[in-house]
């Protein structure tokens, strides 16, 4: 291992062993939390979390609109800490995700929430956090200490605990099958090159992440986690979405990274992927299938959810070698500090 990104290098491939180890942790308390949804189901669920923990968010409302048919919105903290405006919530599911429970704005939401008759829970690292303690219901990621700055080993943790949550919660024995499998596939992502895309991405300047259902939370992470290690400017869209204006942008100089799904929105992201290079786009889809030479290897499908989340793993191996060649201490970034307080 270099100098560079020795933190987060390490951090981000302990991701398979936290997997496995949160089966046993999290069974109590979602038993617990789904045993209290199902004698009074919710008709709305409603999401608090920041940076990538509302990526995280993003991939739970996927979850739940997707295989429980219940509405789930983004919440704005700011409502509760700035406005304190109570929200008519009662008997609603209320879901925080946080990796050090400490935002004050996050926080402040919870307690409206609960106080407001919410079903409170917080999907937390830090189970004896101020966060944690404002909800009624604390779902342990169980991922350890992160040191680096950059989250990386909780945020996979999150979207396995959500995957948990969503398989306890509808009884799919698919997709807790697919959990079972999850950390021997996390481990085997970990491995896969995406050198391929080194040469074009070290001479951008700005590029745009692509997803669509369980991968638009892998494209904002990942554009996320350009900005934050490798000082690349990304933005993220979902493939839908970036038809209705920004693909204007498109240009030889302007990369695109396609996250592939392996479901039914395939489909629509191979046509897109493909308009793009006829376009002139530098565009690398994961996965084999896209009509591009520029694909970046995936595993072979199992379960489209689970399969999400093994292609964010394969990024942050990617974003670490990025960073390396850029010249960039992933560990350190600009202006950044761990725990970001927010009101």
């Amino acid at each position: 291992m270099t100098e560079f990104a020795v933190g987060m290098a390490h951090e981000f491939r302990e991701a398979p062993d936290i997997v496995r180890q949160q089966s046993h942790i999290l069974s109590a308390p979602i038993a617990a939390l789904v045993a209290r949804l199902k004698r009074k189901p919710p008709i709305v669920v409603l999401t608090c979390a920041r940076g990538s923990s509302a990526h995280a968010a993003t991939f739970g409302k996927h979850l739940i609109e997707r295989h429980l048919g219940i509405p789930c919105a983004a919440a704005a903290p700011n409502i509760a800490s700035v406005y304190r405006r109570p929200l008519q919530i009662k008997d609603q599911l209320f879901l925080a995700v946080s990796q050090s429970g400490r935002s004050d704005d996050l926080i402040e939401f919870a307690s409206m929430a609960r106080a407001a008759g919410a079903l409170a829970a917080a999907m937390v690292n830090d189970p004896d956090s101020p966060l944690a303690a404002a909800c009624e219901f604390v779902l342990p990621m169980a991922a350890g200490p992160e040191l680096s700055v950059a989250a990386t080993k909780t945020f996979v943790a999150s979207l396995a605990g959500l995957l948990r949550l969503t398989a306890a919660w509808t009884g799919d024995d698919a997709l807790a099958s697919a959990l079972d499998r999850l950390p021997d596939r996390l481990a085997a992502a970990t491995e896969l090159d995406w050198r391929a895309a080194l040469s074009v991405l070290l001479k951008a300047d700005s590029l745009v992440t692509i997803g669509r259902g369980p991968t638009l939370a892998i494209a904002r992470e990942a554009a996320l986690k350009f900005k934050e290690t490798c000082d690349l400017h990304a933005e993220a869209f979902s493939g839908a979405e970036f038809l209705h204006g920004p693909v204007s942008l498109v240009s030889d100089r302007y990369p695109v990274l396609t996250f592939m799904p392996t479901d039914a929105a395939a489909a629509g992201l191979k046509e897109l992927a493909a308009d793009l290079h006829r376009k002139g786009a530098s565009v690398f889809t994961t996965g084999a299938g896209a009509a591009t030479a520029d694909c970046l290897p995936a595993l072979p499908p199992d379960h489209p959810d689970a399969d999400a989340v093994c292609l964010i793993q394969s990024f942050y191996a990617h974003a670490v070698e990025l960073a390396r060649e850029r010249g960039i201490n992933v560990d350190r970034p600009r202006h950044l500090q761990k725990i970001t307080r927010t009101r």
